[in-house]
């Protein structure tokens, strides 16, 4: 196949090994725009199998759509993206990474000294909520993330 007659969404599907479906799915939220050949059939440019692969590893880190199409708007159109390109978006992400390894960190952390205790120690366990007080800090477990306990 020529690289002027792009790629078909079979073809595109195969290569990423996403179902043709969330290939759709994927234009439909605008990550990727393809064109029509002559015979009106839907082409994708090989670019489009890097800004795919980018899309399934960023859902992979926990990213959602909305903020890696955010991230992909943001890369100029009507051109080969460099890796400049890709730089600026990894440094992006890099905090909200950073942030996310570190409470993944200190859940670890804090993990191994709850599992199995049989919470002997209620004035000290992490996951210890009376009158569920944590909520008021957000969802999840609040103590475990690194908020305090009220005194």
């Amino acid at each position: 196949m020529a690289v002027s007659e792009g790629l078909s969404i079979g073809a595109l599907a195969k290569r990423t090994g996403l179902a043709v479906s969330a290939i759709r799915y994927y234009e439909a939220q605008g990550l990727i725009a393809p064109w029509r050949n002559a015979g009106g059939q839907r082409r994708f440019d090989r670019a489009d199998l890097r800004r795919l692969s980018f899309v399934m590893i960023a859902q992979q880190f926990g990213f959602t759509l909305p903020q890696i199409k955010a991230e992909l708007d943001r890369l100029p159109g009507g051109r080969t993206l460099t890796k400049a390109d890709w730089t600026r978006i990894s440094e992006g992400f890099r905090a909200a990474l950073d942030a996310r390894i570190a409470t993944l960190n200190k859940l670890r952390d804090n993990l191994d000294g709850c599992i199995g205790c049989g919470c002997l120690s209620l004035e000290a366990c992490a996951l210890y909520n009376p009158i569920d007080r944590a909520g008021e800090k957000g969802p999840g477990p609040r103590y475990l993330m690194g908020d305090e306990p009220a005194a």
